[in-house]
């Protein structure tokens, strides 16, 4: 016996979730096209930044940080290694020219003191008998001299009587030659002791000159040394400010070591570093300005130095007029430093986007402000507030300025 089969129906409740995941599914298709899959993308409009661009003055200047320095600051070494034993003086002490700062200790530089003393004192000694001993020597060769002199005349008394006898035939011509011989070898001797005696002379002159100059030397030499103990007190080479001490009690202290910095009070100037991307545009003269308690104060670039470290370089400035009250070496102000003329230019706001593009291009909204679109700019010159824009961009213009992370490579946005 047949059976008739009856024709199942889906159940009404499910025919609407078929249909509901149906076009769901077309509307992701559609979605996916509309954004990740074409150059089109729809962004919140409260996810983004619009400014619009303008017609106005374009100044040309960065703003840097810059410290309080001393006009001129002198460095304070150590001349003489040794122990710090006492300390006069506290940092922000305001000192005078020689005034002391600390006392070192140094047993080593004592005991070359007293080396040098008892080597003195040696030397001393030895001129002083060397000069005893060389005026008993004179006195003794004058005694000599004065013998031989003496001699001399009466050899000669002699000769002259044996000549007038001899030539009387009194004496015999051996007696008379004799008599001639032994005058004449007086004079020669007599000669000869007065030549040794020239010659002691030129030596003692010469022997007592190198000894007070041997002399002269180690007392210069003392001199120095004593001078050296005079510098285990460390005092203050110019007058100003003690800017830091650098030491403790009881630490050991090389020479040649600085152990701190006096800052001479005749002025301020202030030390800034920029980065190295303009280190051709800064030169001596520019123009800079601070603000500080509702009062603008004027500076000028005084000094450029050429060494780049880490990727900057380092200015000096010197205030131009009016300086702040009570100003202290080690502050900082922000300083905006003027590069350039002012110009009238179109400019946009400075923004994120400059990250991402480098400033060649940028999404441009339309009139209604629903769509913004890709173009290609050209930017110029950009302080710390805005861009200088060359190319691309019109006055009364709408731009996306903030950051571009999730645009993708869409050419189109349309904002919702």
């Amino acid at each position: 016996m047949d059976i008739k089969l009856e024709k199942r129906r889906f159940p009404e409740r499910k025919k609407l979730l078929y249909i509901a995941a149906s076009a769901a599914a077309v509307v992701a298709i559609i979605w996916i096209a509309l954004s990740g899959g074409g150059s089109t993308s729809r962004i919140n409009r409260s996810a983004i930044t619009v400014a619009t661009a303008e017609s106005g003055v374009f100044s040309d200047y960065i703003r840097i940080i810059g410290i309080v320095q001393p006009v001129a600051s002198v460095q304070l070494s150590a001349e003489e290694g040794g122990i710090v034993e006492h300390k006069y003086l506290e940092e922000g002490s305001i000192v005078n020219s020689g005034e002391p700062i600390l006392q070192l200790r140094n047993s080593t530089l004592d005991l070359e003191i007293m080396n040098a003393e008892a080597n003195l004192a040696e030397k001393q000694n030895f001129l002083r008998n060397t000069q005893v001993s060389m005026e008993q020597d004179r006195l003794n060769n004058m005694i000599e001299k004065s013998r031989l002199d003496v001699d001399v005349r009466q050899k000669q008394r002699t000769y002259l009587q044996y000549k007038r006898l001899y030539e009387e035939d009194l004496v015999s011509r051996e007696e008379y030659l004799k008599a001639e011989e032994d005058y004449r070898l007086a004079i020669e001797q007599n000669g000869l002791v007065a030549e040794r005696l020239r010659q002691d002379s030129i030596y003692r002159s010469l022997q007592m000159a190198q000894l007070e100059s041997d002399l002269e030397n180690m007392r210069r030499s003392l001199s120095l040394i004593r001078e050296r103990r005079a510098k285990l007190t460390v005092s203050a080479p110019v007058a100003g400010e003690l800017g830091f001490l650098d030491v403790e009690l009881g630490q050991n202290i090389s020479v040649g070591q600085m152990v701190g910095r006096i800052n001479v009070l005749t002025g301020h100037k202030i030390e800034a570093e920029i980065d190295e991307h303009y280190i051709d545009r800064v030169v001596t003269g520019l123009s800079g300005e601070f603000d500080r308690r509702d009062t603008t104060f004027s500076l000028k670039v005084k000094k450029v130095y050429p060494d780049v470290r880490e990727g900057k370089f380092q200015a000096d400035l010197e205030f131009v007029g009016e300086k702040p009250s009570n100003i202290r070496n080690g502050q900082s102000y922000y300083i905006n430093l003027q590069l350039g003329e002012s110009s009238e230019s179109v400019i946009i706001p400075r923004g994120s986007f400059f990250s991402q593009t480098g400033g060649t291009w940028i999404f441009v909204l339309d009139a209604a402000g629903e769509r913004a679109v890709r173009r290609e700019i050209r930017l110029g010159r950009q302080n710390p507030q805005c861009y200088e824009v060359l190319e691309g961009i019109f006055p009364g213009e709408q731009v996306i300025v903030s950051g571009y992370e999730l645009f993708g490579n869409n050419d189109e946005l349309i904002l919702r």
